[in-house]
């Protein structure tokens, strides 16, 4: 398998599963405003999961550019990565829900953790086959150092949320959102720098 199909399969799954995420959206009760505000957590869970699936593709697509050649590895840790996304609409729905409810939120936090270990392997996975090509080594030993506290973050959130208050899962991964963010952009600067 050449790495444009396996792209563009990717590409096809998330933009899958991010449209059914819309689909999962409660109707308000009656065409108020009041009752738009009483899904405020649907909709916020829905926001955080698609951006985060966004992300996530922005991520994969600035790697693959860089890519020259896949081998079997690379599937297997790109698919269990695109099962796990899968999941991503179930767990938005459940959280959207019962936002407050320690399992759900437990739930959603494994999902997404589950989906971050998978990224860090599957950018692994990557240079075995792309050894002799330093700008891809580079940029996935930077990414995976970026997943590391990112990790941190949604465990620490995990347990907070089973432990203290559950909606902090979610804000975790916001959190965590923000510290990835930031980070590409700071390593964006650095890179850009350095062409100078």
């Amino acid at each position: 398998m050449n790495k444009e199909r396996l792209i563009a399969f990717t590409d096809a799954i998330l933009a899958i599963i991010m449209t059914i995420l819309v689909l999962e959206l409660a109707k308000p009760a009656s065409p108020t405003v009041s009752a738009f505000w009483a899904l405020r957590t649907s909709f916020f869970s829905y926001a955080l999961s698609f951006f985060w699936l966004g992300s996530l593709w922005v991520g994969l697509n600035q790697i693959w550019d860089k890519v020259e050649q896949i081998d079997n590895a690379v599937i297997w840790w790109n698919l269990l990565l695109l099962f796990l996304a899968s999941l991503i609409p179930y767990a938005t729905s459940l959280c959207s829900e019962y936002f407050e409810s320690k399992v759900i939120q437990a739930f959603y936090g494994i999902v997404v953790i589950s989906m971050t270990v998978c990224n860090y392997f599957l950018h692994l996975a990557l240079d075995k086959p792309n050894r002799n090509t330093p700008i891809l080594l580079e940029a996935t030993k930077t990414y995976r150092q970026m997943l590391v506290p990112d990790i941190g973050i949604k465990i620490v959130g995990l347990l907070l949320a089973v432990i203290v208050y559950p909606p902090l899962m979610m804000y975790a991964v916001l959190l965590a959102s923000a510290y990835i963010l930031t980070m590409k952009h700071r390593a964006d600067v650095r890179h850009k720098r350095a062409q100078k």
